[in-house]
């Protein structure tokens, strides 16, 4: 059985977002095109197979669950720590 490649992507106002909210997911073509736009607009990508397997359960727009947190705080660290060396 062929796996196809699955991609979510999360969306976090941290003055307005209780939690980061779940703004696209797909796999094949679609995953595809996630991670495409993604990177033209350069978006950080944060490969985890368990974690987006988790993420395509939800609906879209939809808040991640509390026990999900721990795991996309992780990427939020990692993201602010580059973002923070870049500048």
């Amino acid at each position: 059985m062929k796996r196809f490649k699955k991609a979510a992507a999360l969306k976090y106002k941290p003055n307005s977002d209780k939690a980061p909210k779940l703004v696209a997911k797909g796999q094949g073509v679609i995953a595809e095109k996630i991670i495409e736009k993604a990177k033209e607009h350069g978006v950080f990508i944060q490969k985890d197979a368990d974690l987006v397997e988790a993420l395509t359960t939800l609906d879209l727009y939809e808040e991640i669950p509390e026990t999900l947190y721990k795991a996309v705080a992780e990427i939020l660290a990692e993201l602010y720590k580059i973002n923070k060396n870049l500048t």
